[in-house]
């Protein structure tokens, strides 16, 4: 049975619902997400065409596969976006107590700094294990 989450961005400019079945969160320590946010991007997973944002919300195309949205007003994170079938996947941090969501799965944990570390049982996939899901063209290019 799913349940509509809501959140908002900092400054309550930006305004999101979605709708999440078990809600799941996912961590990210990919170069990108630690250069953006100085730490792991957390994301909740939401149930597919359920996501509703209104207010000054903007995309930032930060690969030639993906962006990251962001509230014009205040710059707070909303989400990390793919390009070719327009996923979003929402800042858990947008809603109260991360929309109720566990920790599921840790991606690119061999990138992740020494200064910090995620506790608990859920899966940890290092780079390759990620590329191989979400990117496998990325393993079959040479190494510099």
């Amino acid at each position: 049975m799913s349940k509509e989450i809501r959140g908002q961005c900092l400054c309550g400019a930006v305004q999101v619902t979605a709708s999440v079945d078990t809600p799941a969160v996912r961590a990210c320590h990919c170069d990108m997400c630690r250069q953006h946010g100085s730490g792991p991007f957390f994301s909740i997973e939401t149930l597919p065409d359920s996501i509703t944002v209104t207010g000054p919300a903007t995309v930032f195309a930060s690969s030639e596969w993906g962006g990251r949205g962001f509230c014009a007003t205040c710059g707070s994170t909303l989400w990390y976006e793919t390009k070719d079938d327009g996923a979003r996947n929402l800042s858990a941090g947008l809603f109260p107590d991360a929309g109720g969501g566990k920790l599921t799965v840790e991606y690119f944990t061999d990138k992740c700094p020494q200064a910090y570390a995620l506790n608990g049982d859920h899966k940890k996939l290092t780079t390759q294990e990620t590329l191989a899901i979400f990117a496998p063209e990325e393993l079959e290019k040479p190494n510099d």
